[in-house]
This record gives C-alpha cells, structure tokens and sequence, in this order.
C-alpha cells in the first residue's frame, strides 16, 4: 500500500501535498477496520486486545496455583473488554439495521416516485392531447366568429329574399325571351330551308329553260342555214322561171 507523504507547510504557506489512497486502497483499509472494530491506524486493535485478554485468563486459569483472586479479576477483565467490544459491534448492528430501514424506506420511496413519474408522464401526455383539442376547439371558434361577422355584415333577410324574387322574375323573364326567341329562330330556320328550296328549284328551273333555249336556239339555226342552202340551190332555176 503506497503512501504518499504529507509535508507541513510553515506559517502562511499552503499544504503542498497530503495523504492519498486510491478506491481500492480505500476499500482494503474500511474493511481491515470493520473486522478488527478499529476507528483509527493508531494504537491496538480492539479485537486483539480482546484476544490478549482471553489468553491471559486462560492461561491463567491452567495453573495449578492457589489463584483464584486473579483468575477473578482477569475474568472481570476479559469481560469488560468483552462488552467494550460488544457495544461497537451492537452500534454497528444498530447502524445496518438502520441503513436497511433506511434501504427499504429508499426503494419504496424509488418505487413510489416511479409511479408518480409514469403518472406524470400520461398527465402530460393527457395534458397534451387536451391542448390540441383546445386549439382545434378555438380555431373552429374563430372561423364561427369570422362566419358570423360575414353573417352580419350581409342585409337582412327580408332584403335577401326580396333580391332573389326580383332575380326568379327576371329570370323568368329571359327564359320566356328565350323561348320566344328560339321559336322565332326555328322559324327563320324553317323560312330560310324553304328560300333554299325555293331558291334551289328556281335556279334548276333557269337552267332547264337556258338549255331548252339554247337548243331552240340551235335548232333554228339549224333550220336556216338548211333553209338557206336550198335557197341557193333553186335560185338559177327561179330566175330562168322569173
């Protein structure tokens, strides 16, 4: 076990170093002192004294010797020591009775703040789910507050109705106008198809006539120049005859 010195600083100066063990060291010297019931490095162990003390009584009570007087009093001795080291050890039993009083009274505490942190956490949770809800809840009041300001600033009902009465008047007015007109544009549909007609067989008509023309035509001169050809023929005979 290594240790380091400590060195003593004079009047006004600091302490430059001091003792030190590292955990393990630590571990080692709790435990030696727990077994043998010593609180300090100094001086003899409790547990060896009580172990000097016993020896010395019982090799005290094997001599053969008129000593009853001292094995009395080594008796006393031994158990003296024997309760001084008793009551440490009652203490200790004390302190660890405690600390497992105190262990228990830590895990239910543990246990307790656990449920408590789980319920907690589902009243956060459920504390979060009805903050949503509250803001669904106020945006929809909002838009029913904005509606009802929209509401509001539109004429009163009476007024409505009068408007849309006026606006089924007029519009039974140009459905009529309507009808009207589309029956007259049927009509002139029907006129127009008949002028078409009309206009188609005139025109055939025209040219039916132009051709029986133009053949007439044809034929007449036809008939002329036979005519003339004939005339030509018989002239020298008609004026021997003249």
């Amino acid at each position: 076990m290594s240790i380091k010195g400590r060195k003593f600083a004079g009047k006004g100066e600091a302490v430059a170093s001091h003792y030190a063990f590292g955990p393990l060291e630590d571990d080692i010297i709790i435990k030696h002192r727990l077994l043998t019931r010593t609180t300090t490095t100094r001086g003899e162990p409790p547990l060896k004294k009580l172990q000097k003390k016993f020896t010395t009584f019982a090799l005290e009570i094997e001599k053969e010797a008129d000593n009853y007087s001292d094995c009395e009093r080594l008796a006393k001795a031994f158990l003296q020591e024997l309760d001084t080291f008793e009551i440490p050890l009652l203490k200790s039993k004390a302190v660890i009775d405690a600390n497992v009083r105190e262990k228990e009274n830590f895990n239910d505490l543990k246990g307790e703040i656990n449920k408590q942190i789980v319920q907690a956490q589902a009243d956060i949770e459920d504390l979060k789910r009805q903050l949503e809800e509250s803001k669904v809840e106020r945006k929809h009041k909002e838009e029913g507050e904005a509606i009802r300001k929209l509401i509001a600033m539109q004429p009163p009902r009476s007024e409505t109705q009068k408007v849309i009465t006026e606006l089924e008047k007029e519009i039974a007015m140009l459905e009529a106008e309507n009808t009207a007109s589309s029956r007259t544009l049927d009509l002139r549909k029907k006129q127009f198809a008949l002028l078409l007609h009309v206009v188609d067989e005139l025109q055939n008509t025209i040219e039916e006539e132009q051709r029986s023309l133009v053949e007439e035509m044809r034929n007449v001169v036809d008939d002329h120049n036979k005519s003339g050809s004939e005339d030509a023929t018989m002239g020298p005979e008609a004026m021997a005859v003249d």
